[in-house]
């Protein structure tokens, strides 16, 4: 599975900047970001090509960051698509805690990366598969 880097930030100016200066700094490649206000502190939640070294990178500054697991799953950008993964999820009792996703604009395809739970006993990838998605794997992700 995909793993997303979670960070735990003070929420005020230049945070989002200190984290993208360590990053660039060790070379690191953000390929997906959001951001999360929880009032006086915040999480910026990344998907980067190495996770682990991220993770390293950013607690050597002092950030109190936390890798997990996540699905990647990619469609072509058609309506209704983001309705069919989610009956297909549902219907298998899949729980979505957390997503987000963008379409890259060059060949219109969707990538959602989501945080999942109650997957005991479901293959995700014959789900998301018979629903007419990709589960991005990890050696399409990741440097092996």
């Amino acid at each position: 599975m995909a793993q997303q880097l979670t960070i735990f930030v003070e929420n005020r100016p230049g945070r989002m900047k200190s984290v993208s200066d360590i990053l660039l700094e060790n070379h690191l490649n953000i390929w997906a970001f959001t951001i999360q206000d929880r009032g006086e502190f915040g999480l910026i939640k990344v998907v980067v090509d190495r996770p682990e070294q991220a993770r390293l990178a950013l607690a050597d500054h002092g950030f109190a960051c936390a890798l997990k697991d996540v699905l990647a799953v990619t469609a072509a950008d058609k309506p209704g698509n983001l309705d069919k993964l989610t009956t297909a999820l549902l219907d298998n009792d899949v729980n979505i805690a957390d997503a987000y996703g963008f379409v890259t604009p060059n060949d219109r395809q969707g990538m959602c990366f989501l945080e999942i739970k109650n997957t005991q006993g479901v293959d995700l990838e014959v789900v998301v598969a018979a629903a007419g998605f990709t589960v991005v794997k990890d050696e399409e992700l990741y440097e092996t």
